[in-house]
Formats: C-alpha cells, structure tokens, sequence
C-alpha cells in the first residue's frame, strides 16, 4: 500500500483548513494598531512585528534543541499551540493595557506559532512523498490567507473595537487546532529522535546547492515580512498623494496578502513541471522588479498602481515554498532537522532588521516610497547567490 492510499481523503483540505486558523495569530496585532497605540499614547512601528519574529525565532529552536516534534504526538503539539498562542493572543484585552504587556504579548503569540506553522509542514511531509512540493504550496497558501486574515476581518467589521477583534482571531485559532487534533491521524513518534546539532550551521555554508537555496531564502525573507508589516503605510502614502480616491485600507491589505496564495498555489503545481529552483529565481527576480518600480508608479492612477501591488502579492511569497522544499532536498539527511530550523530561524532573524530599518526610515521619509529599495538588497543577493545552483532543479 503507497503513502498516499493510507493517508485520508480529507486530509489535505482539514491541514490546510488548521494552517490557515493557526496562522491569523501573526498578523492580528497589526491589523489593530492604529487603536491599540491611540490607547498607548505611543507609536510602536515596526516592534509589533518583530517581537511576534523574535517569538518565533526563540520557540522553533527550542522546539529543534529538545526534539519537540519527536517526542510529541504532531496533533497534540499543533492543539497545545493553538490554545496558548490564542491565550497569548488575547493578553492584551485581558490585563490592564501598556507598552510592555503588548509586546510580550505578540512575543509569545510568536513562540506558540512555532508549534503551529512549522509543525503543519512537518504533518505534511509525514505523509506526502514526490507531492511534497505541491502540498507545501498549499500550505504556505494557508499561512499567507492566515496573515491576510485580520485585515479583511478588521476591513469589514466597521467599528468593532480592538478587543473583540482579537478574541474573533483566537476564537479562529483554537477552532483550527481542535478540528485537526479531532480529524487527522498521527504518524508514530521515532523511536530515534534526531538530535538539534549546531554543526548543522556549517553544513549551510559549505555546501554549494545547500548554501544557494538558503540564501535565496534569505533573500526572500529579508523582503516578504516587511513588505507585509508596511503595506498599509504604503497605501496611506499613495492616497496622499491622490485625493481624489478613497478605499478601505485593510480590505487592499488582504488582497495584496491574499494574493500571495496564487503564487503558492500556482508556484506548486508549475515547480512539478518546470522543477522548484525555477519557480523560486522566477518569482524572487519578479519581486526585485516590483519593488524597484514601487517609487516610479506612484503618480500612475489607481487601476496601474494596484497592478503592481497585486503581481508584487503574487511574487514577494510565491518563492518561499520552493526555496523551503529545496532547502529539505539539499540538507543532510542526517542533519536535515537542524539544518531546517536554522535555516528557517537565520530568516525570521532577518526580517527583524528590515523591519527596523524601514521603520527608522519612515521616521523621517514618511512620504518617501524610495525607501523600499532597501529591500531589492534581499532578492538582489538571493538572484546572484542561487542562480545557476538552484536553476535546474
């Protein structure tokens, strides 16, 4: 019997489904902060974002180091996470408000997602062989419909305040993970479990296809995180300087976000003909490109300028699948576990500083778009890296 009879029929839609719930954690303090730092008295920029980065980066290497998905049932972990990241998610609405209790908050929220994101990838390569690049297409869909989420919630419940808001989110979280702890089966615990090995550092450096698919990822989360955190500063920007149209805000950041799920899905189904490193160095360069033009299409009308907004969506997470299944290609199959994690943990890392530095930027270029191109240096090194590596496969 292959893999994939043994495996249930509705298997995909409820991983995707849970994926989905889990990941509307990440973003939900942003799509609320404009309330949240009216009742603060006190900008907080770019600090959501990242203290939820930082979370993630501190819970998936303990996770890694104590050999947390060996030793705990996959359904049980991803439930476990669900509840306490919505409880951490809710904190804020809970206690007495104030800087501290915000950002401790969101950082928590990151470090149960680590139990959510990665271990949905994990569940899907327990059970698919040869279709893991489509199915991780899928996946990461769902985390790009999770992120884009509460900003269409928060687009169409008009004046609904800031708490409920976030108890709404929580709500969608912990449905997901009962729904997939009840309906999918576990694979068995190893009886080895793979130890965390910081030697598994080494191996990203030196070996060529290995150090090419890393950097593209690199590459790639230097500028996908950020472009996501500032989206809305960037449509706050062009209607500035175009009066003469009004849109809801949110709405357009859930469908710039949202349709980042095209390039998954479509960068999925593409990379089983054309092959992943394609697919990837495609939609990366695609990325550069939209994000160079970002400051020459701002005096275009809206129709022109959403154009690029959207093939930006489209490109800016499309890649991230394919770098992330020739990553686990490449890696050591004795270290593929560590060298997984660090990989993924050396890339939330960067998006902290991108983060910051637009951040500080905007400070003093408010209205300046041009401070985007900080962020064609992520594709830029992703493109010249990986290139010929990573092409043909």
């Amino acid at each position: 019997m292959t893999l994939s009879s043994k495996r249930p029929t509705y298997f995909l839609i409820v991983l995707v489904f849970a994926q989905f719930a889990g990941t509307t954690l990440w973003l939900s303090g942003n799509a609320v902060s404009t309330q949240i730092e009216t009742e603060l008295g006190i900008k907080l920029g770019g600090w959501l974002t990242s203290a939820v980065q930082m979370g993630f980066i501190l819970g998936t290497l303990f996770n890694a180091i104590f050999a947390v998905p060996e030793r705990v049932l996959s359904s049980r972990l991803f439930l476990f996470s669900a509840v306490f990241g919505a409880l951490a998610n809710i904190t804020i609405a809970v206690f007495p408000l104030n800087v501290t209790l915000v950002l401790v908050s969101r950082l928590f929220t990151g470090l149960f997602l680590a139990g959510i994101y990665p271990i949905g990838m994990k569940i899907a390569s327990d059970w698919y062989g040869k279709d893991l690049g489509r199915a991780m297409g899928y996946l990461v869909g769902a985390l790009v419909l999770g992120k884009s989420f509460p900003y269409f919630l928060k687009g169409i419940s008009f004046e609904l305040p800031w708490k409920e808001f976030l108890f709404l989110i929580s709500l969608v979280s912990l449905f997901g993970g009962i729904l997939l702890w009840s309906l999918l089966p576990d694979k068995p615990l190893p009886a080895q479990r793979n130890q965390f090995s910081i030697k598994a550092l080494s191996a990203i450096f030196k070996l060529p296809e290995l150090r090419a698919a890393a950097f593209g990822y690199f590459g790639h989360m230097w500028e996908l995180y950020t472009f996501w955190a500032f989206l809305p500063i960037i449509w706050k920007v062009y209607l500035h300087f175009h009066p003469e149209y009004s849109f809801n805000i949110s709405i357009a950041t859930f469908i710039i976000i949202l349709a980042g799920f095209l390039g998954c899905w479509l960068g999925g189904l593409l990379a089983i003909k054309i092959g992943s490193g394609k697919v990837a160095l495609f939609q990366l360069f695609t990325s550069l490109l939209c994000c160079f033009f970002l400051p020459f299409l701002l005096d275009f009308q809206l129709p022109v300028f959403s154009i690029l907004m959207l093939i930006w969506g489209i490109s800016v997470v499309g890649d991230s699948p394919q770098f992330s299944t020739l990553v686990s290609r490449f890696a050591l199959p004795e270290r593929r576990g560590s060298i997984i994690t660090l990989v993924t943990s050396i890339g939330f890392a960067i998006t902290i500083v991108s983060i910051q530095i637009i951040d500080f930027l905007l400070k003093y270029f408010s209205d300046d778009l041009r401070i985007f191109w900080i962020l064609c240096l992520g594709p830029m090194v992703g493109v010249w890296v990986s290139g010929k590596r990573i092409y043909k496969e």
